[in-house]
């Protein structure tokens, strides 16, 4: 029995942007009138740490998603999603971005950081699609790397039962105005990215 309209799972590391899109997205729900319920852990995941956010569109109960009942896991960091792919449903949706985010061993060279295609393979025997991009890379194209979270947000709007209207009207909300251009071409590059 589905207990709500749409699972995601939303992961990275911190200060990629993983709750900005978890707000975005629960503010559009609330816009379009649905229940949204969240949860999510990033209080002790300063930047480089893993921060898991959890939300429920339509739901009636928990705010938590059931481990392979994901339809999509939002991944703004490769090594997270497959942390986490245990949460997709075997019917769910994998979006990646394929930029790692390089921990200190890895950089000082006491471990290695896994092939992405490695990864990526490893995510397709946990769902039934994997949509992957560079996102950050598409994120420059638009006028700040740092916005890449957002290029995620205009692939994931795709996939959710909410308007780009809403979605977009919601991200107006919570980014300063001066970076709200370079958003919205964000947005809309990601979005491209997956049609």
């Amino acid at each position: 029995m589905r207990t709500s309209e749409c699972d995601l799972v939303i992961v990275g590391v911190g200060g990629q942007g993983v709750i900005l899109i978890s707000d975005v997205v629960g503010r559009a729900a609330v816009l379009a009138g649905k229940s949204v319920c969240g949860a999510e852990t990033h209080g002790m995941a300063q930047r480089g740490g893993s921060v898991i956010n959890h939300t429920r569109i339509g739901c009636s109960f928990s705010p938590l998603v059931a481990l392979g009942g994901a339809d999509v896991l939002l991944a703004l960091e490769p090594g997270e999603a497959l942390r986490f792919a245990r949460y997709l449903s075997p019917e769910g949706l994998a979006l990646v971005n394929t930029r790692p985010v390089l921990s200190a061993t890895v950089t000082a060279g006491l471990a290695s950081y896994p092939p992405i295609p490695k990864i990526l393979s490893s995510l397709s025997q946990h769902c039934s699609r994997v949509l992957d991009m560079d996102a950050t890379a598409l994120a420059g194209k638009a006028g700040t790397a740092q916005a890449m979270n957002v290029v995620m947000l205009g692939a994931l709007s795709r996939f959710i039962p909410l308007s780009e209207e809403s979605i977009l009207q919601c991200l107006a909300q919570v980014v300063p105005t001066r970076f709200l251009e370079a958003n919205k071409r964000a947005f809309a590059l990601g979005k491209a990215e997956v049609e």
